[in-house]
């Protein structure tokens, strides 16, 4: 058929999570509570690292620029998903469901990148503690920031250029709560076996490089601690218990869905809320629950805000 005898599609149709009043209920809450506390949780990282001055290191400066991020990923879809739960049509335009789906592999694929330049800075943290301020220099924290910003970017643009212009006759029904590639592509009125498995496997490819990776530095940061002590490697797997918790957590649910190119089911919708409402939420408490001068910063950040609304309600 050629493009013109096409009905265009102008606008998809959710088919949500459930169709079950007291299911969806339970999902508003619980979207609603972790969303607040991603969104509460991460703004506090953010804002604790740029005001303390003593957690203006390398470290910090990524945890920082990950909580920004993760900012973005709940605010991306979580919104949407949650006034939708209630509306018995939920619609998003043809050019809506495209930005989604670009901002989504957008802040992603920068994820990732920050949880390798995190992985790399605890390597040198550990491995090369003598070297570490001339290696992860302001200059060097820069460029591993640029990169991944640059690199999501490119991941999310390459993946776009498939499908942007694909001829769409309808049906127009998504069995999603968001737009991402494997159901849009299914949607198209032409054959795109050869695409879906390009697109997803462009996903999965880079998700399973990412784990490999990380995994890889984290047991070779092991490895060189019991080289050098035997007694240092469960102070060295206590640090590292929260990286790789952040990267199960979040690489678990993509790595499942992405490496199956032609397959989608209901539980992929499942994993989608893990990965996108519960993962945000839970970074904050993970990558503080441990660190001590995190958290005395946090409670001093706290304070002055105390303070501060004090002084302001007295001047008023």
């Amino acid at each position: 058929m050629d493009k013109e005898n096409y009905s265009a599609v102008s606008e998809f149709v959710f088919l949500g999570l459930s169709n079950s009043w007291d299911i969806q209920l339970f999902l508003f809450v619980f979207s609603s509570v972790f969303y607040l506390a991603s969104m509460l949780g991460n703004s506090l990282i953010v804002l604790t690292v740029t005001s303390d001055p003593h957690l203006h290191s390398p470290m910090y400066f990524l945890l920082a620029n990950l909580s920004f991020i993760d900012l973005g990923m709940s605010s991306v879809i979580s919104p949407k998903m949650m006034s939708d739960l209630f509306r018995k049509h939920k619609v998003i335009s043809f050019y809506g469901c495209i930005t989604q789906m670009f901002f989504i592999h957008l802040i992603g694929g920068v994820e990732m990148l920050l949880l390798i330049a995190m992985a790399f800075d605890r390597y040198v943290a550990i491995c090369k503690p003598l070297h570490y301020l001339i290696i992860m220099c302001p200059r060097m924290c820069i460029l591993l920031l640029a990169a991944a910003w640059i690199i999501g970017f490119i991941h999310s643009v390459a993946q776009l250029a498939f499908v942007v212009h694909l001829p769409f006759c309808g049906p127009n029904e998504l069995d999603s709560f968001y737009c991402d590639f494997p159901r849009f592509i299914k949607l198209a009125c032409t054959d795109t076996y050869r695409l879906q498995f390009i697109v997803t496997a462009n996903s999965g490819f880079m998700s399973l490089c990412v784990f490999f990776i990380l995994i890889s530095s984290y047991i070779s940061i092991l490895v060189t601690v019991q080289k050098h002590s035997s007694g240092g490697v469960s102070k060295a797997l206590s640090t590292l218990s929260a990286h790789i918790t952040v990267v199960v957590l979040f690489l678990g649910p993509l790595i499942f869905v992405y490496t199956r190119p032609h397959a989608t089911s209901r539980l992929d919708n499942f994993l989608a809320v893990f990965d996108v409402v519960l993962t945000p939420s839970l970074n904050p408490i993970i990558y503080t629950l441990r660190n001590k001068e995190m958290k005395v910063a946090m409670r001093r950040v706290c304070s002055q805000f105390v303070s501060f609304r004090k002084i302001s309600s007295g001047i008023w």
